[in-house]
């Protein structure tokens, strides 16, 4: 990835962090890789991002995992590739108290394989699954991403 391409994806993710619906839901990006195949969210709660029963509210629990395939993809595949998010769902195991967390990663390898089958085929949809945790690492919800990849 040339240097000047690198330079405007970590001023993206930095700006994210105050991205209003991030910022307000308490949401901040807490650490990537720099092939920016990985990325780390994290979500506290606060008094505006507590539901009526004093929980993490699934908008932001779903809100802090939205864009994180989409944007591993966009930013390896380049620019001969549209990606969009064509579907989730989440899966609410526990209420979220306090602090949670969630990692989003796609291995290179499997990049490479997605820009195969998307070049054989012009376009595909692909499903990542997503766990959000607490401190301990017990899940509070399963999240399933639909990923839509087509060559220009």
């Amino acid at each position: 990835m040339e240097v000047k391409t690198k330079r405007k994806y970590l001023r993206l993710i930095k700006l994210l962090n105050f991205y209003p619906p991030y910022l307000f839901s308490g949401i901040k990006v807490i650490a990537h890789n720099k092939e920016f195949t990985y990325f780390k969210v994290r979500l506290k709660l606060t008094w505006y991002n507590r539901n009526l029963v004093g929980t993490a509210f699934g908008g932001s629990l779903y809100a802090m995992c939205d864009p994180f395939y989409m944007f591993i993809l966009i930013i390896n595949l380049g620019k001969e590739y549209i990606v969009w998010d064509k579907a989730a769902s989440i899966d609410f195991i526990k209420p979220g108290k306090g602090t949670v967390y969630a990692e989003f990663s796609i291995p290179k390898d499997q990049i490479a394989k997605i820009k195969e089958e998307v070049d054989i085929d012009r376009k595909k949809v692909f499903n990542f699954p997503c766990k959000v945790v607490d401190k301990e690492g017990k899940t509070i919800a399963l999240l399933s991403k639909d990923v839509y990849v087509r060559k220009k």
